[in-house]
């Protein structure tokens, strides 16, 4: 399963609100990057009626079932640093992924 970290949850939520969204972020899996893969994060409206679904720190998060295998074992997190602010994925499970953190393989 994938984690999302109250770190991470409380800034979507913040992210959300000052955006003016509903706060379910869509976690997921697409085809592209330099690795063939790469993680998807956006707000949405509403899950879909097959997505996975929970709840991390008042937040929804929603994932399509394709992806959720792909998931396993991987933590979203927030860096708060200066240098390198922002939401990374780190997973146990891939057998590359590039510098930036946003493409890999399995």
């Amino acid at each position: 399963m994938l984690t999302v970290t109250e770190r991470a949850a409380c800034k979507a939520l913040d992210l959300a609100q000052k955006q003016k969204v509903p706060a379910i972020l869509r976690v997921g899996v697409q085809a592209g990057g330099c690795h063939g893969l790469r993680y998807v994060r956006k707000f949405v409206d509403a899950a879909r009626p097959n997505d996975h679904v929970w709840d991390v720190a008042g937040l929804q998060v929603v994932c399509d079932p394709k992806s959720f295998t792909l998931l396993i074992a991987t933590t979203l997190d927030y860096e708060p640093h200066v240098l390198r602010a922002g939401f990374r994925f780190v997973a146990t499970t891939t057998k590359r992924s590039c510098s930036c953190g946003e493409s890999f393989a399995v």
